[in-house]
């Protein structure tokens, strides 16, 4: 694979909690503007891994390249100012603030604004803010959260306040978006809800997007390439079909038949 065509290299990564082995020599390529999901049974790695990826933990061994960057040892906020996005297994929202006010913090490591022409509203502080309401507003139309736009977060629905969290990492403009579970806790029609917006930002935006995901029948559905961890340990790579069929993959995760 030409490095020019690598969003991500996660090289060798390990990460301990003092005696827990969170990973183990980890590593794996994620090509630019593909689905590249990570699944696993419970306690196998995956939100570490994730929280190893945005800068939320800091491994102990190994290096993340980002764009051909070594980003291993930048703070999150770097992270994200670079282009990495993500959203949280368990929802992080502001609850008492609306949709819109949510998207719109979500802005604030694109503003420019310094804190006197912020306070008093005028020029440049005007003008950014309606730039950033604007791109806020096309990812309320996007995915279809018009009419809760001026809702109150803490009191929408669990699907409902999935999609804002979605928004509001879109709201970042990354390159890479991280995906913890962003179907969990969901029924059918939300499912297939949040797959078609996952679907829709990757084909209009090509977006690269690194996805964790326990409904397997959506990870062969939409994943370009698919890794298994167990117990912090890299145990399969592939295609959704060789994933699938990959007699590790069975035992560790889907399970033996009969």
């Amino acid at each position: 694979m030409a490095e020019s065509a690598v969003k991500l290299h996660v090289q060798d990564i390990s990460l301990s909690f003092g005696g827990i082995r969170a990973l183990s020599g980890v590593e794996f390529k994620v090509r630019t503007g593909e689905i590249f999901t990570v699944i696993g049974p419970n306690g196998a790695g995956k939100t570490s891994l994730i929280n190893s990826i945005n800068g939320f933990y800091h491994p102990q061994q190994g290096r993340i390249l980002f764009d051909g960057q070594d980003i291993s040892a930048l703070p999150a906020y770097r992270r994200a100012a670079l282009g990495v996005s993500r959203t949280f297994q368990n929802i992080a929202l502001y609850t008492n603030m609306t949709t819109l006010d949510n998207l719109m913090a979500a802005r604030h490591i694109h503003m420019k604004a310094n804190l006197l022409t912020g306070a008093l509203f005028y020029g440049r502080a005007r003008r950014e803010e309606v730039a950033h309401r604007r791109v806020v507003e096309e990812i309320i139309d996007f995915l279809e959260m018009e009419a809760i736009r001026k809702s109150i977060v803490g009191t929408l629905s669990y699907g409902l306040r999935k999609r804002v969290e979605l928004g509001r990492a879109l709201a970042l403009e990354p390159s890479l978006l991280l995906l913890d579970e962003p179907m969990a806790g969901m029924n059918v029609e939300e499912k297939e809800d949040m797959a078609r917006f996952i679907l829709d930002i990757h084909e209009r935006q090509g977006m690269t997007i690194l996805l964790i995901e326990h409904d397997m029948g959506l990870v062969m559905d939409i994943s370009q390439r698919v890794m298994a961890l167990d117990f912090g340990r890299k145990i399969a790579e592939g295609t959704p079909d060789e994933i699938k069929h990959d007699e590790r993959v069975i035992k560790a995760y889907l399970g033996q038949e009969g």
